[in-house]
């Protein structure tokens, strides 16, 4: 997830990327996405995978996938993302996703295990929200 500036908010890896190339993988995929005008596709080859990317206002949310993967599955699947986010969030921001980044990541963690996207029922995604928050409001410690 980058804004317009190019500025990295969230960023996970299903496979192993190399810390020291993390930056410049990003640097060079966040380029090719907002290279893109609004009337280009929103799949793109990258080396060796494919960027599926989605723009909401001011951010961008970008998945790169092999080519076992269905670009449409994995556009629904970030527009679903997106919509748990505000359900969530009422209405997300990216403040919200900054100052929340534990909670942004609980609920990707809840959709994708291990690369492969698990969950999709808006419900089950934020049940484990609703605990931590039920338990912060009874003041139950989790140790």
């Amino acid at each position: 997830m980058v804004n317009k500036q190019g500025q990295t908010r969230l960023s996970k890896y299903y496979e192993h990327v190399d810390i020291n190339k993390h930056t410049l993988l990003e640097t060079e995929v966040i380029k090719r996405c907002l290279s893109r005008s609004n009337e280009q596709c929103s799949f793109t080859e990258y080396k060796d995978f494919r960027l599926i990317y989605r723009q909401y206002a001011a951010l961008f949310i970008v998945v790169g996938v092999d080519d076992t993967e269905t670009e449409m599955a994995i556009y629904e699947f970030i527009h679903n993302f997106v919509e748990v986010l505000d359900e969530y969030f009422s209405r997300v921001s990216e403040l919200d996703k900054m100052f929340n980044l534990d909670k942004v990541h609980i609920i990707l963690d809840e959709m994708v295990l291990n690369g492969c996207i698990v969950e999709t029922n808006r419900e089950r995604i934020l049940a484990p929200l609703l605990i931590l928050y039920v338990r912060k409001l009874k003041g139950i410690s989790f140790c």
